[in-house]
C-alpha cells in the first residue's frame, strides 16, 4: 500500500521569529524552510551563533530531526523529529543533556529557556538540560531576553493553569551578567522539567484581580554587594506607596571564570559577566503575574539607583496595562491554548499586549501552521480584550497517559 506523500515544507523568510517558527514546527511535526536569513548583511550573513545553538538544542531533545543548511547559512531546512527529552541518546549523559553555548553568544539564556518550557510538556520523557559554557548569560539583556529569575518566578508558575506543575525546577548554578562587548557571561543554569502531559487543560482566565504582593531578586556578580542594597532601596522608594507587602531577596556571587588561552599560558582564565540587576514580580489575588527586569549594561555607566527606579516603573507600567497575562508570558500562554484539547479557552489580555508585534506575528504563524483563528471581544475594562482560542488537540504524540 503506497504511503501518502509528505506535505511540502512551509516557507518563511528572514531571521525574525525564527525560534517561534522552529518551536511550532517541532510541536506540529511540519517541515519548514526558512530562507533569506540576513542575506543582505555583508559582514555576518546567515545564522548567528545563538540561532545555530538553538538548532543544536532542538537536535539534542528530539529524535529523528534533520537540519540542512545552505553553503552560506542563509537558508535552513528543518524536518522535526519526536520530542524525546533527556532520554539516553544524542548529547545525554546519565539522562542529562549538557548544552554548551559559545563565547560569541549575545543572547541571554532566557532566549533558550522560554521555548524549551513550551516544548518540554510534550516530551516523551523528562527534560533535564544544563546550559554551560562561556556564552551563558543569566541576567536580562539589551536584546530583550528575560533573566533566569523572571523565567522561574513569572513564566513557569503560569503553566499551573494548564495542569503542568509537578517536578518543575530551574536551578541557577552560577550567575553571570553580559560580558564585554555584549557577548557571553560564563554562567550555568539547569532546567529540570518532569511533568509531561497528553494535552494541556483548557483555561478560562477572565479576572486579573488586584495586586496583593511584590517579590523580587537583586543580584550582584563580581561587584560590591552594596549595589544590591542600593537597587532595593531605589525600587522600594517607588513601590512602597503602591503595595506594603514587598520583599526583595539579595544575592551576591563571585564572577565566573572562562578560558582565555594565550601563547605563553594555554590554560589561562579570565573573569567575565560582571554586573548587577533586579527582577521584580507582582502577584494578584487571582494568581496572575506581572514582571519587570533590568540589568547593568556591559559598558557600565548606570548607577544602581537609576536601575532600581527603572525596574520599579517598568513593573508599574506592566500592571497598568492590565489583563491576565503580561507581554513576557503572552506568547507562551496563547501557544499552549492553541495546542490544547478541542475546546474554547478564554483569556483577558490588554490591548497593548495583544497589539504588540510579537503577539500579532504569533497569530499569523499559528494560522500558517493550520491552527484556528482567535475570537476577540471587548473585556470588562476599557483597555482589555477577551481572546477566545479553539484548541487543535495536537498534544503529546509520544505520551498516551494524561
Amino acid at each position: 500500500m503506497a504511503t501518502a506523500p509528505a506535505p511540502p515544507p512551509l516557507k518563511f523568510t528572514g531571521s525574525k521569529y525564527l525560534v517561534q517558527r522552529l518551536v511550532l514546527a517541532t510541536l506540529t511535526g511540519r517541515t519548514i524552510r526558512i530562507s533569506q536569513i540576513r542575506s543582505s548583511s555583508h559582514t555576518a550573513p546567515g545564522l548567528a551563533a545563538h540561532e545555530v545553538s538553538f538548532l543544536r538544542l532542538l537536535e539534542a531533545i528530539t529524535n529523528g530531526s534533520q537540519i540542512e543548511f545552505s553553503y552560506t547559512g542563509t537558508t535552513v531546512l528543518y524536518k522535526p523529529g519526536l520530542i524525546t527529552g533527556s532520554a539516553a541518546g544524542y548529547g545525554a549523559q546519565g539522562g542529562v543533556i549538557r548544552h554548551e553555548l559559545p563565547a560569541e553568544c549575545r543572547r541571554g539564556v532566557g532566549y533558550f529557556l522560554v521555548p524549551l518550557c513550551l516544548l518540554a510538556p510534550f516530551s516523551k520523557a523528562q527534560v533535564n538540560v544544563i546550559f554551560t559554557g562561556p556564552g551563558v548569560i543569566t541576567s536580562s539583556t539589551e536584546s530583550g531576553d528575560v533573566s533566569v529569575d523572571t523565567v522561574r518566578t513569572a513564566i513557569l508558575p503560569l503553566l499551573r493553569s494548564f495542569g503542568i506543575e509537578n517536578n518543575l525546577e530551574l536551578r541557577l548554578l552560577r550567575r553571570s551578567n553580559t560580558g564585554k562587548d555584549g557577548r557571553g557571561g560564563g554562567g550555568e543554569v539547569q532546567l529540570v522539567f518532569g511533568h509531561q502531559v497528553r494535552l494541556p487543560k483548557t483555561i478560562h482566565l477572565m479576572d486579573a484581580g488586584r495586586i496583593k504582593r511584590i517579590r523580587g531578586v537583586a543580584y550582584s556578580t563580581g561587584v560590591a554587594g552594596a549595589n544590591n542594597a542600593r537597587l532595593i532601596e531605589a525600587a522600594r522608594g517607588v513601590l512602597n506607596e503602591f503595595s506594603p507587602d514587598i520583599y526583595v531577596f539579595s544575592d551576591v556571587s563571585s564572577a565566573p571564570f572562562v578560558p582565555a588561552p594565550t601563547r605563553d599560558n594555554p590554560s589561562a582564565k579570565k573573569k567575565t559577566g560582571l554586573g548587577f540587576g533586579l527582577s521584580l514580580v507582582a502577584e494578584t489575588n487571582t494568581n496572575m503575574l506581572y514582571s519587570a527586569d533590568v540589568a547593568s549594561p556591559p559598558a557600565g555607566g548606570e548607577a544602581p539607583e537609576e536601575l532600581g527606579r527603572k525596574c520599579a516603573f517598568q513593573l508599574l507600567e506592566a500592571i497598568e496595562q492590565g489583563g491576565c497575562v503580561s507581554a513576557v508570558a503572552a506568547p507562551t500562554m496563547l501557544t499552549l491554548m492553541a495546542l490544547g484539547s478541542e475546546d474554547v479557552g478564554r483569556i483577558t489580555i490588554s490591548k497593548s499586549v495583544l497589539g504588540s508585534e510579537q503577539v500579532v506575528q504569533l497569530a499569523r504563524d499559528l494560522r500558517f501552521f493550520g491552527f484556528s483563528g482567535w475570537g476577540l471581544r471587548d473585556g470588562d475594562e476599557e483597555d482589555e480584550v477577551v481572546v477566545s482560542v479553539v484548541g487543535k488537540g495536537v498534544g503529546n504524540v509520544g505520551r498516551k497517559i494524561t
